[in-house]
Formats: structure tokens, sequence, C-alpha cells
């Protein structure tokens, strides 16, 4: 199968910087995550509101607001389509699971994000 989108990525790689296909969607999906709603210059509105509702306690509204922003985000990136969202409260953050299509090849993923309170980092977890 030939290569459908190719770039570069720094994260969790040892001098091979090259990554394509739906590897590197999911790399364009976990930076739009790690962005906080109004950090990115010029586009106050990009990024993900989840940093801010890390301490707030995980009732049904803001679970509510936590999955339109995963769908907004996902829905941001044409190359993904979004099968499931499931929310899990931890101890110090928020888990999601996120059942993912790859769109050009029908591929499907599952990814958990886990963002972290104390650390104030993404943390992954994506299967094929």
């Amino acid at each position: 199968m030939a290569i459908l989108y190719k770039g570069f990525s720094t994260i969790n790689r040892s001098k091979k910087f090259r990554t394509s296909d739906i590897d590197l969607v999911k790399q364009d999906l976990l930076n739009h995550f790690n962005i906080r709603k109004g950090e990115k210059l010029m586009q106050p509105n990009f990024g993900s509101i989840i940093w801010s509702l890390l301490f707030e306690p995980l009732t049904d509204h803001v679970n509510d607001l936590i999955v339109n922003d995963v769908k907004k985000i996902v829905g941001y990136d044409p190359r993904l389509g979004l099968q499931n969202i499931t929310i899990t409260g931890q101890e110090h953050g928020i888990q999601i699971e996120l059942d993912l299509v790859f769109i050009p090849t029908n591929q499907t993923t599952q990814m958990s994000l886990n963002f972290d309170a104390n650390s104030s980092k993404l943390t992954t977890n994506a299967t094929y």
C-alpha cells in the first residue's frame, strides 16, 4: 500500500524522524489535545478545554463538556472518524478512551488519553 501522508516527529524516536499515515494522524491528534485552549498564538479557540476541567468533579455537565471537546477536536481532522468515547475519572486526572477510524484506509484504532493533573502531561496508549 502506498503512503498517503508523510510527516516528521521527534516524539519517541531515536534517529528516525519520519512518520506516515495513521501514526502521523495520531501524533497530530495528540498535539491538538496537548494544547490548552487559548495557548496557541493568534488562534484563541484552538486547543482542548480538558486541561481546565481536571480538578472539577466528573458530573454529567463536565462529562458533556469533555465529550463535546473531544468530538470537536477529532472532527477538526478530516482523516479521522470517531466511533466511541469513554470517559473515566482517575484519582489525579481523566482517562479518555477513543475508538477511531482512519478514513482513507478504513483502519480502526483505539487510543487511551490520560490527562494527569499532577504532571500536567498527557500520556497515551494506542493499539491497531
